[in-house]
């Protein structure tokens, strides 16, 4: 390993450098020279003195050891890249920290520094890969009226299932095939609280406003998600059906957004048909 005056850094220095970046899951070029000395064993005078007195000596010489210390993504990001991409191929049961952490080119032990254990990398992949944040930044925007919101969020549900890679069809799928698994709880016990805690809330406002039929929060919630989900999730499977025809996705978000609102107005609200004379059959004799 080189130095710019001609001293080599030792192996030592740049192992640690690297140790260190990987538990933190930052690049080798953000580790302070500070955690990098401690994690070798030396003071800060003394590293610095070995590199010279310039930083760069030893970003140098980590990339003549074949790593690019400002190129990688940092552990959290690789961590959930690799774990979306098994959970859409293999499921949840295959979101082990082992097999994260082979895929990422990290350590297990970094995974743990970062997330704490499996339960939090799982929740964490669900907010990275479903619409929940989103979503409540949609809710959170006092300038969206609720047949304007309605519409925005069966947009993003649509565009997280049709996503790849697939992670929320591959957790809706575990879900409804092995719903006692200790996975698919873990995912449950967090998702399902955030899910109905913003569309459910939101929903239940609106009927105690009278702006909706007055229903229980976890039925209007399903009835609002219902048809979306069914269709998105069957959708690739009929695709290539002979004989049926798929509409485009955002005509498909705009049918069951009406339908939706449709189907919560409030009973005393006049029917369509009731207001429409070219709707109401002819009674004339």
């Amino acid at each position: 390993m080189s130095r710019s005056d001609g001293h080599p850094v030792p192996d030592h220095v740049v192992a640690a450098a690297l140790r260190v970046a990987e538990a933190r899951g930052v690049d080798a070029a953000d580790v302070p020279l500070l955690a990098v000395a401690q994690e070798a064993g030396i003071s800060r005078s003394t590293l610095v003195r070995r590199l010279g007195g310039t930083r760069r000596a030893l970003d140098e010489a980590i990339r003549a050891a074949g790593v690019d210390p400002g190129g990688r993504l940092p552990v959290h990001d690789r961590a959930l890249a690799a774990g979306a991409a098994l959970i859409s191929e293999n499921g949840l049961a295959s979101l082990s920290l082992e097999r994260v952490a082979t895929a990422a080119r990290c350590s297990v032990h970094s995974l743990y520094a970062v997330f704490g254990g499996r339960d939090e990398l799982l929740r964490a992949i669900f907010e990275r890969y479903s619409p929940i944040l989103d979503i409540e930044a949609v809710l959170a925007d006092p300038h969206q009226g609720f047949e304007e919101r309605v519409h925005a969020i069966h947009r993003l549900f649509a565009e997280a299932l049709g996503r790849e890679p697939r992670v929320v069809p591959a957790m809706l799928a575990e879900a409804l095939a092995r719903p006692g698994d200790e996975a698919v709880q873990a995912l449950v016990r967090h998702a399902f609280p955030r899910m109905l805690g913003a569309v459910g809330q939101w929903l239940a406002a609106e009927a105690a406003a009278g702006h909706i039929r007055d229903l229980p929060p976890l039925l209007l919630a399903q009835q609002f998600t219902g048809p979306l989900l069914t269709h998105f999730l069957l959708r690739p499977a009929v695709r290539e059906v002979p004989g049926v025809r798929l509409p485009p996705a955002d005509e498909v978000c705009a049918a069951f957004a009406d339908a939706f609102l449709r189907a919560v107005a409030p009973t005393s609200a006049t029917p369509p048909s009731a207001a429409d004379p070219v709707a109401r059959p002819n009674r004339s004799p």
